[in-house]
């Protein structure tokens, strides 16, 4: 198998993808991104520190190391443009990105592209890191009931009608009143904000994530684990629906056990139709 090169965000993904490559004899590097990458992430392995926007250094880097293939993986907290200090490639690739360059989607559509341009192949999270994708229908003892498919519908229409806009992948949705809506902040810090606005006299709130219409499946799939359950949990949750077959389930078996013990259901759900051309 070709060298992998990990562009490494937060969280446990990047090792666990690290992990499996090396369990199968093969080799990795991993690019560390300051201020984003877990220090035990690349404890062991192969790797070079780089800031955000110093995009000449991360390929040379890539290059330097023998790399062919190239996978993002884990959340990355995005800094204003203003707020970083590009190199003179990426001040290059976003003028020339112009508005797209403000959408996450096509954010990510660009650093493809830039890595395709320098020889290497981008493959996506499930290319490498098998049986990780969220199954169709309920993985926990509840499942969700005629109610809770209302509001994962009516989710379902709130993304559907942010997809053209590029922004968050995810929404939380309480007898069809929509408490919020994923921007900047990622999927738990949104759960976490939703503990004062749900409303206690009715049935707990549902996250509803999926990928947003023409999404690029090589970056940024959505993602949960046991994290994502234990503040669903503490924030009076009674379920999580996301997309099946394009939804990374981290630790499986630890976050249908948190959710059963917190009696949520977690279910995989039909994503959103892609548009005819």
């Amino acid at each position: 198998m070709p060298k992998l090169g990990i562009l490494a965000g937060g969280g446990v993904l990047p090792r666990r993808i690290a992990e499996r490559r090396l369990s199968d004899g093969d080799g990795v590097f991993v690019i560390a991104f300051e201020g984003q990458t877990d220090q035990e992430t690349v404890e062991g392995l192969d790797h070079a520190w780089v800031r955000l926007g110093a995009t000449s250094g991360t390929l040379k880097h890539l290059k330097d190391a023998s790399v062919e293939e190239v996978v993002m993986a884990g959340p990355m907290r995005r800094p204003a443009f203003s707020d970083m200090s590009l190199d003179l490639r990426s001040a290059k690739m976003l003028a020339k990105a112009g508005r797209k360059a403000f959408g996450d989607d096509g954010l990510l559509s660009i650093i493809i592209e830039e890595l395709e341009g320098d020889g290497f192949r981008v493959v996506g999270i499930d290319d490498v890191l098998g049986g990780y994708l969220m199954p169709a229908g309920a993985i926990t003892e509840c499942a969700p009931d005629e109610a809770a498919e209302f509001d994962i519908a009516r989710g379902k229409a709130v993304l559907e009608a942010l997809s053209p806009a590029d922004v968050g992948q995810a929404v939380v949705v309480q007898e069809g009143l929509v408490l919020a809506v994923e921007a900047v902040e990622g999927t738990d810090a949104m759960i976490a904000r939703t503990a004062d606005l749900k409303r206690d006299s009715a049935e707990g709130p549902i996250l509803v994530k999926m990928r947003k219409r023409g999404q690029e499946r090589r970056a940024d799939l959505p993602t949960i684990g046991p994290d994502t359950v234990r503040g669903a949990a503490a924030a009076g949750f009674r379920g999580i629906a996301v997309e099946a077959g394009a939804t990374i389930l981290v630790d499986r078996e630890d976050a249908v056990k948190v959710a059963n013990e917190a009696g949520l259901f977690l279910a995989g759900i039909e994503g959103l139709q892609e548009q005819q051309s």
